[in-house]
């Protein structure tokens, strides 16, 4: 085999788990190539789900306050229309910009790209079906396989995406029109971030879903939050409903739902289809080699090391258990990458932010009080309002709180949970206390910046100590 097809490691995708991996393999002195079958770098996260995302909810938010939320400022606005053409080419444009930032940071590392479908043949063997050379193939040699490939759609029995009437998030993120009615299953991130997207732009948005509540990962409290707020936005939700069937019928969705109130009917002209994700496995040659996966799940079993029971093997990100984030992909990218090469470096699980892109956004890191119930753990509860916040009230974005939860013995941290604005911006103090083992007393008495959204972290952490046996020093 030719030397240049020879590599210390090679990685399959190149999402934030994929490309982060190339580049602390290639820092750390490792060769280094990327298999990637799409012509554009980035995976789903770049092109098809958590920037284009992103991106529509940050227009349809400056659309949303330029119809109803200027005047209270003092700004008048006539005659306000919406491009969609306009506002899907900038979203377009920063997905560009992006995956061609990734393109360019491997190339400046000196990472090695193949476009193609990469499959195990071997335990240390990578063919790629090279995507721009039809019928051409190439072997790749490496010392480790890392398996990055993330994760797609899950559907739904009775539900056929058709990739126009009925589809999944990738499709509802390029529709040409604004629905006027969109459905909606599942009541999960993707599904309530894209319904405020098209919600604000004038759809009318039905939330189906299986559970009780929205969110169900979210500390329940945050999540009955959301739901209200949501609700006086003017979503609709079915709780506890699940979908017996869909089809389309003279260019609309005609769906037969069963609620707990008994079987319904709805009618919309698009349904998005979110009920979650599943590792993307397909195609890479498991089975042949081997690699054990869960047989319920699909996840690829992996221990400490992120390696797979097959030596040599290693997978991260959305293909392994817990929860599919971009940043969790990134954290055990460097993590498998420097334990590959003897450094001492781990995840810690116990501080995984998790956000939800509505408005008011949501944010979370660690412990919600039902497992700390369901653990045993004496905890005490901290609250604050925004509606307390100077910044806050300055903004007009009164709208949610913040919840402490720290132990009543030590006052450690044990998990923080917001509802309200830059929600996303203020967990950052959250994670980086909780990996630093500090207590509710420490973050209420560090000072704070006033006038600023944080205030109400800083609040909600000085009630909680309050309540701690030893929370204060």
């Amino acid at each position: 085999m030719a030397d240049e097809n020879r590599f210390d490691v090679v990685v399959i995708g190149s999402g934030p788990g994929g490309y982060v991996a190339c580049v602390r393999a290639a820092q750390l002195g490792m060769r280094t190539a990327c298999v990637e079958k799409h012509s554009r770098l980035g995976g789903v996260c770049l092109n098809v789900g958590c920037i284009p995302s992103k991106a529509l909810l940050d227009s349809s938010e400056f659309y949303h306050m330029a119809r109803e939320r200027f005047p209270e400022h003092g700004i008048r606005l006539q005659g306000i229309e919406l491009d969609l053409s306009a506002m899907m080419a900038r979203k377009d444009k920063v997905v560009g910009e992006l995956t061609e930032n990734v393109r360019k940071l491997l190339e400046r590392h000196k990472v090695t790209v193949f476009h193609g479908t990469g499959r195990l043949t071997a335990p240390n063997r990578v063919t790629v079906e090279l995507s721009q050379e039809p019928g051409r193939s190439v072997v790749l040699e490496a010392g480790s396989v890392l398996l990055a490939t993330g994760s797609e759609p899950v559907s739904v029995p009775g539900i056929p995406y058709d990739g126009r009437f009925i589809v999944s998030s990738t499709e509802a993120l390029a529709f040409q029109e604004i629905p006027e009615r969109l459905g909606i299953v599942g009541g999960g991130y993707i599904g309530l971030e894209l319904g405020s997207v098209w919600h604000r732009l004038g759809s009318q948005v039905t939330v189906i879903e299986m559970l009780p509540r929205i969110a169900a990962l979210l500390d329940a409290q945050i999540s009955r939050a959301l739901e209200r707020v949501l609700r006086r936005q003017g979503f609709r939700f079915f709780l506890e409903s699940r979908v017996l069937e869909a089809s389309v019928e003279n260019g609309e969705v005609q769906v037969r739902v069963q609620t707990k109130d008994g079987e319904q009917r709805l009618t919309f002209d698009r349904l998005l289809v979110a009920v979650g994700r599943r590792p993307l496995t397909r195609g890479l040659g498991l089975e042949a080699l081997g690699v054990a996966t869960h047989p319920k799940t699909g996840h690829i079993l992996v221990d400490a090391n992120y390696r797979s029971s097959v030596p040599g093997v290693y997978a991260i990100g959305d293909l392994i258990a817990g929860p599919m984030l971009a940043h969790k992909a990134s954290a055990e990218a460097v993590a498998c990458v420097e334990r590959m090469a003897g450094l001492d470096s781990e995840v810690n699980y116990d501080a995984v932010p998790a956000i939800i892109y509505t408005w008011p956004e949501v944010a979370a890191v660690g412990k919600t009080e039902e497992e700390l119930r369901d653990l045993n753990v004496p905890y005490c509860v901290g609250t604050y309002p925004f509606a307390g916040a100077g910044r806050a009230r300055c903004m007009g974005e009164t709208e949610g709180f913040v919840k402490v939860l720290s132990h009543a013995s030590s006052g450690r941290l044990l998990g923080i949970h917001i509802i309200g604005p830059r929600a996303s911006d203020i967990i950052a103090e959250g994670v980086l206390a909780m990996e630093c083992g500090a207590k509710a007393s420490d973050i209420g008495r560090i000072m704070h910046g006033h006038p600023t959204f944080a205030e109400a972290l800083q609040e909600a952490a000085r009630v909680a100590a309050a309540c701690a046996i030893y929370g204060k020093d």
